[in-house]
């Protein structure tokens, strides 16, 4: 391969078969398409549509040279991911489905991993969307790279669940699937997904859990429940992919490992895709669709002012530690709180710190006391020494009287922190960058100077 081709390659691959989804197409792809993550094709495979879904796709592919659109005769969802599979360029693959959309920092965020660890296999939380309800998935608790035999284990918990059998929120690496020739099994259409992931697993060596969720799942029909499947056909599919799921144990465990988790093994048998199989009425801690996004007025986005710039910086910041906050499990603004705290600021008191931290003394309170339950900061009152009461001058009155001592704020980090702290020198880093996106070296180092000379102006007159 020449090293002009090898250039021109994206660094992923994303693939959405489409099939009769005129209503939902365009957010899907959209949301890909406004991907901060830019190195991407998109491959669109219209499976046969009748309802004017290609004509969407042959538009797209019109307005953006990223976008690839493939059309063929109706013949299943697996059959058109394997078309994609072969025709995709990308290091990396990435899967959607026509009827769900991606946050903006998806492929960002699964790429960034892919990288630094070095992935064959990024997995990621996602949000399922019930009507207009939507809830945070996972599975592992624990943000981080882990061994096959690691992931396996995890699995082997909860054998059943969409967050170990579909693609979507996946990160796949795409030389694995190629060299060993894995593709979708056409044959059934419940849990292709799933076989197609033990296959991988067999010879993926590194994974990672990311607890971000980076994809919105609208459950609509597909689940075992909602499919017209005889109840013959339902178990022999079942059984099926439960000799695959036997088997993977018995590839990646030794004989003894594998006699002792036999049984958690077996209970693929009697466990369900249960996540497809939650009704709305049993949808536990969900929320209102748009309250799991960061709030942000339009319209003082796009004014102009200082008010406006400060409010933008701000919110940039804020889009940068939301990732930070949703994998370990902490507000918004308990997260910002941490954040200013970790940068050492000089407030000795609570009035101070939420001053500076632009939050109400009780929000303060409330994030302090959780940062503190959580073992991520240790927080002392002290009373300063006493001093003799001050006159007009500010020196003593000569009275004699001593002020009432001072209660003094003292916040220490706390080693639990560690993990968090890297992650907000990353959003930190994320958030100069896309600020400075365009910038010369050149002009970087005429800001710096300029941002010098406007912080000694203000520091001259408070």
């Amino acid at each position: 391969m020449t090293a002009e081709v090898e250039a021109c390659r994206p660094q992923v691959s994303i693939i959405v078969p489409v099939f009769n989804a005129k209503a939902s197409l365009r957010r899907c792809v959209d949301s890909i398409l406004g991907q901060e993550f830019q190195d991407f094709e998109l491959i669109l495979v219209d499976d046969g549509s009748s309802d004017g879904s290609g004509a969407i796709c042959d538009a797209y592919r019109i307005q953006d040279r990223r976008v690839q659109t493939v059309h063929k005769e109706n013949s299943g969802v697996s059959d058109a991911r394997n078309l994609a599979i072969a025709l995709a360029r990308g290091e990396y693959l990435q899967f959607a489905d026509s009827d769900d959309w991606i946050t903006p920092d998806a492929t960002r965020l699964m790429v960034r991993a892919a990288r630094e660890y070095n992935c064959d296999l990024v997995i990621t939380d996602f949000y399922r969307v019930v009507g207009g309800r939507v809830s945070h998935k996972g599975d592992i608790d624990t943000d981080g790279v882990m061994s096959r035999e690691t992931f396996a284990e995890h699995m082997m918990e909860n054998p059943a669940d969409f967050y170990y059998g579909v693609l979507w929120n996946k990160l796949y690496r795409r030389s694995i699937i190629k060299d060993h020739g894995l593709q979708m099994d056409s044959r059934i259409s419940w849990c292709e997904d799933f076989m197609f992931n033990l296959e991988y697993i067999r010879y993926a060596h590194v994974f990672y859990a990311l607890r971000t969720p980076v994809y919105y799942y609208v459950r609509t029909k597909g689940s075992l429940v909602s499919q017209s499947m005889s109840l013959t056909r339902s178990v022999k599919t079942k059984r099926m992919v439960f000799d695959y799921y036997n088997s993977l144990y018995k590839h990646i465990l030794d004989e003894e490992t594998y006699e002792k988790n036999r049984l958690q093994v077996y209970r693929y048998l009697i466990d369900a895709a249960r996540d497809g199989m939650v009704p709305p009425f049993l949808f536990p801690g969900s929320r209102k669709l748009g309250e799991e996004r960061l709030t942000v007025c339009d319209q003082a986005i796009q004014a102009d002012g200082l008010v406006m710039d400060i409010y933008r910086g701000r919110k940039l910041l804020e889009y940068d530690l939301r990732p930070v906050a949703l994998k370990n499990d902490l507000s918004l603004t308990e997260t910002w709180v941490l954040f200013v705290l970790s940068r050492k600021p000089i407030c000795d008191t609570k009035k101070a710190l939420a001053d500076l931290a632009h939050v109400t003394p009780r929000m303060l309170s409330s994030a302090l006391q959780k940062l503190s339950s959580r073992n991520l900061i240790c927080i002392e009152e002290v009373r300063a020494p006493k001093k003799a009461a001050a006159g007009a001058d500010g020196r003593s009155d000569g009275s004699g009287r001593e002020m009432s001592p001072k209660k003094v704020l003292s916040v220490t980090i706390q080693p639990d922190c560690g993990e968090i702290l890297k992650d907000f020198a990353q959003a930190e880093a994320d958030c100069v960058q896309a600020m400075l996106d365009g910038f010369s070296e050149e002009e970087k180092a005429q800001l710096k100077q300029l941002k010098q000379k406007l912080r000694q102006n203000i520091q001259r007159i408070l």
